[in-house]
C-alpha cells in the first residue's frame, strides 16, 4: 500500500542526505520522482545535502498545487513512481493536505523530509499536519550532536554566535555560518534553555572570572 512518510529530525541529521539515497535507489531500479522542496540551502529549485550532493527539484511555492502538478505531469505522458518533498516544514498545511491525496488518488508513496520545531522550539505548520496526516513519522537514527556532545535536541537561530528567541519563524541559513551573520546551530536541551551556543561556551571559558586563579 503506498504511504505518506514523514522524516523527522533536527538540522544536521541527514535527512536531504537520506532523500537523495532514496532517489538514488529507486532511479536505479527504472522508478522516476517528482522531487519538492522549499528554500533550500543551495538555492531555488535545488535538493542538496551537506555532504555535497546536489539534484535539480521543483520550487514548492506557497501557490503551488503538488497534487495538480503531478496529475498534470502524468496527463502529459509523463512517469511518476513515488513523490519526494524535503524541506516540508516550510509547506502550507493545505500543501501536506494535497501530498496525501497523491497517495490515496494516485496510488504513489510519498516521502517528506523536515524538522518538527522551529528556533523557538514551535512546531512548523507544515510539520504539524505531517505529523496529523502521515502513515508514518520515523526519526532519523543519525544523531546530531551539540557542542558539548549530548544528543542535539533543538534547532537554535544564532546572531553573532549569540542565541536568538524572537524573528520570523522562518529566516533561511544553515549550520557552521559565519559568526556575523543569522545562522542555525543544534543544541541539546540544557544548553538550548540556557540559551548557551558554542560561541558563547568559548567566550565563558575564556573569561578571567572563571579561570583558575593561581598564586605568584
Amino acid at each position: 500500500m503506498p504511504e505518506l512518510v514523514f522524516f523527522s529530525g533536527t538540522m544536521d541529521c541527514g535527512k536531504s542526505t537520506l532523500a537523495l539515497q532514496i532517489a538514488h535507489n529507486r532511479s536505479a531500479r527504472g522508478l522516476q520522482s517528482v522531487i519538492f522542496t522549499r528554500d533550500d540551502r543551495a538555492g531555488e529549485g535545488k535538493l542538496s545535502s551537506r555532504l555535497g550532493l546536489v539534484t535539480e527539484a521543483v520550487e514548492a511555492t506557497p501557490g503551488l498545487d503538488l497534487y495538480a502538478f503531478v496529475v498534470e505531469l502524468m496527463s502529459r505522458g509523463g512517469k511518476v513512481d513515488y513523490v519526494i518533498v524535503d524541506e516540508a516544514q516550510f509547506l502550507l498545511m493545505e500543501q501536506i493536505d494535497q501530498l496525501a491525496r497523491i497517495v490515496d488518488d494516485l496510488g504513489l508513496d510519498v516521502f517528506a523530509f523536515g524538522i518538527t520545531t522551529d528556533f523557538r522550539t514551535k512546531l512548523f505548520p507544515g510539520s504539524q499536519r505531517l505529523i496529523e496526516l502521515a502513515d508514518r513519522v520515523e526519526t532519523l537514527q543519525v544523531e546530531a550532536m551539540c557542542w558539548c556532545g549530548a544528543r542535539a535536541t533543538h534547532n537554535a537561530r544564532t546572531v553573532g554566535g549569540e542565541m536568538v528567541v524572537e524573528g520570523e519563524q522562518v529566516v533561511v541559513g544553515d549550520v557552521g555560518v559565519a559568526a556575523e551573520i543569522v545562522g542555525y546551530e543544534v543544541l541539546c536541551r540544557r544548553h538550548y534553555r540556557k540559551r548557551m551556543t558554542s560561541a558563547t561556551a568559548r567566550a565563558a571559558a575564556l573569561s578571567p572570572d572563571v579561570l583558575p586563579v593561581t598564586s605568584g
